[in-house]
């Protein structure tokens, strides 16, 4: 029976697509889903027949779409341009396989406000725009703070850089007070970044990582707590928004120095699997009434039983799922569906 269910949640995401740049604002939700069905179901446009249209989702301007064939969701892939008319002026649709977008973008506000009294910012600006091209940043403000956009990969980069200039400028500055580390917020904090690292755990191994992927890695798997056993190591884990850094030291003092090393190796390995297999949804909390609130999370609860394989984290604002392509697609299905079934 498993076997089954895995070949047709494999079969759905084989016949979705996930379709970005849709309009946001100028019409309402309702209007562009059936805009977009429309849009997909003509012929002219390579379409067919849709079975399902997802929209919104947790990204802004961005729905899924489920045809009939899996033979129509590549002819549409195929077909280079798409344009959704509207009744403004026509909106160029961006369209992929439903599985190619993973955990691409992360929002982060970076204050470097820490680095003021040792270098020039705007000049720590310049030169991190030329180390790293793939990330957007904003305006640098007054007070230090500056946002910062791109892949994970690239933010996982930028605070690499920064934590060695942090190195560097701590290693210049012995005999007086220490700057401390840069502190990072995301767009979507959830707890309060932390900047400082005990002296106990600087001599360790630091890796950082999307802190979805380390969520499902310490919670979904007995990888990341058995692997800390095997090599007797300890882990601190500092959570910063979007981005979680691990520093690893050997639970046995000096013997065995090597550990930390492999350590990091095996759970980066891991992760970066993890990283191109995963997906997350969301559900909004904020803003609905506390019986919508309350269906939804009944939803999520009763749903989380039988999808072993997603994780699911409740706060307060929003609920978030994570898993494979397939499993999110349909566990989110399925909550609509209960909440349909709730409010007849």
């Amino acid at each position: 029976m498993a076997s089954v269910l895995k070949v047709k949640e494999s079969e759905v995401s084989e016949r979705t697509i996930v379709v970005a740049g849709l309009p946001v604002g100028s019409i309402n939700d309702q209007s562009l889903t059936i805009l977009v069905k429309s849009h997909f179901q003509d012929i002219e446009n390579e379409g067919g027949v849709v079975e399902d249209v997802i929209y919104p989702t947790r990204t802004k301007g961005v729905a899924y779409v489920t045809f009939k064939e899996k033979k129509v969701a590549e002819n549409v892939i195929r077909k280079k341009k798409h344009y959704l008319a509207e009744m403004v002026r026509p909106a160029q649709l961006t369209v992929s396989h439903f599985s190619e977008k993973v955990f691409s973008s992360v929002n982060a506000v970076l204050d470097l406000s820490v680095f003021r009294s040792q270098i020039g910012l705007r000049s720590l600006v310049m030169d991190l725009k030329m180390e790293i091209p793939a990330l957007c940043f904003s305006p640098l403000e007054a007070n230090g703070r500056i946002s910062v956009q791109g892949s994970f990969l690239a933010i996982k980069k930028l605070k690499e850089s920064l934590l060695l200039k942090a190195s560097s400028l701590l290693e210049k500055n012995r005999n007086r007070q220490s700057p401390r580390g840069s502190t990072w917020e995301s767009s979507h904090s959830l707890k309060p970044p932390r900047s400082s690292t005990p002296e106990t755990m600087r001599r360790g191994e630091r890796l950082i990582l999307d802190t979805d992927i380390f969520l499902y890695l310490k919670k979904m798997s007995g990888f990341y707590e058995s692997t800390l056993k095997k090599f007797h190591a300890l882990c601190q884990e500092t959570v910063d928004g979007e981005i979680t850094t691990l520093c690893i030291r050997n639970a046995q003092g000096g013997s065995q120095p090597n550990n930390e090393k492999q350590v990091k190796e095996l759970i980066e390995k891991y992760s970066h699997a993890l990283h191109f297999g995963l997906r997350k949804e969301t559900f909004i909390l904020a803003g609905k009434e506390n019986r919508e609130k309350r269906n939804i999370k009944l939803a999520c609860k009763q749903l989380s039983s039988r999808y072993l394989q997603v994780l699911v984290n409740f706060y307060h604002t929003h609920i978030d799922i994570i898993g494979s392509s397939s499993d999110t697609y349909l566990f989110k299905k399925e909550v609509m569906k209960l909440i349909r079934q709730k409010v007849r």
